[in-house]
């Protein structure tokens, strides 16, 4: 096995999106336009409902896919079609936006929280103009292995037997959200050709010689394994690979596509009320 060693930290930065939230940004800013297939990292946590009260109103998205997982709090979701929800504490929400779709979500705190993430994850060109479609699984449905101290949530991929609800067959994506208490060991093998990265966002840990504080993304090197160890106060983390599409990557704003002309095309659909093309249908349990 070939461990796989830092190959760039990226620290987080405050964004403003929406209706004036403020997202803590890795992939997706000046210091980290794309790590293929991903396209955008955010991490959003609070505990003052002044801080994102005003949401993020109707916008729309095409070419990609956007990830949604809560740790606290709720998100209430609606789109231009007609689909609704309420995605809560623990749960994943998977939305290809493919051809088009234009929606809200609204953070709500419980207990006075309010946390997740939103990841991007690109399409190939044969699947970007391809119909809608949203995955919603509750906490209850994402598999949770307690190994050796550790912690692993099971979003994306396969952990010691068990897989999580999301497959994505473009990308074969593994998202796992891992908890270590202090000092603590923890190796994964990856697919040594997959894009892989960690985000810290509770406690610090440290991979190979260098240490990794919290709301901090660390892009990995080559290799088909990760050695992770926890600092004295534990660590929370995210891990991610997915398989990179190696395409042009054209964006402005909501759209992902391959193309200037294909990007020039979104926004004239949207200005003309054509970008949603067909209602997306919903899977879930």
């Amino acid at each position: 096995m070939t461990p796989r060693s830092i190959q760039q930290l990226v620290h987080a930065l405050a964004i403003t999106e929406g209706a004036g939230v403020t997202v803590h940004r890795t992939i997706g800013t000046p210091r980290l336009r794309h790590l293929d297939p991903f396209l955008l990292l955010d991490h959003f946590a609070s505990n003052d409902p002044d801080d994102y009260i005003a949401g993020f109103p109707d916008h729309p998205h095409r070419g990609f896919i956007t990830l949604t997982y809560m740790l606290d709090g709720h998100m209430e979701h609606r789109d231009s079609m007609g689909n609704r929800g309420d995605l809560r504490a623990g749960g994943i929400q998977w939305m290809k936006a493919a051809s088009g779709v234009i929606h809200s979500e609204m953070p709500q705190q419980t207990d006075g929280l309010m946390r997740g993430f939103q990841l991007w994850i690109n399409l190939p060109a044969g699947e970007k103009m391809s119909d809608p479609q949203y995955q919603e699984f509750s906490t209850e449905r994402l598999p949770v292995v307690e190994h050796h101290g550790a912690r692993v949530k099971i979003i994306s991929g396969e952990y010691a037997g068990q897989r999580g609800p999301i497959h994505d067959p473009h990308t074969a994506v593994q998202y796992f959200d891992i908890s270590l208490p202090p000092e603590t060991a923890f190796t994964q093998r990856l697919d040594g050709s997959a894009t892989a990265f960690v985000y810290s966002f509770e406690g610090s840990l440290q991979i190979g010689s260098t240490a990794v504080e919290t709301h901090t993304l660390a892009v990995l090197g080559s290799g088909d394994e990760i050695a992770v160890s926890a600092g004295p106060q534990g660590a929370r983390f995210i891990l991610l690979s997915g398989r990179p599409l190696r395409e042009p990557i054209v964006q402005y704003g909501p759209f992902v596509m391959n193309t200037e002309p294909e990007i020039r095309q979104a926004f004239d659909d949207y200005q003309h009320d054509r970008l949603v093309k067909k209602r997306a249908r919903t899977v879930s349990e």
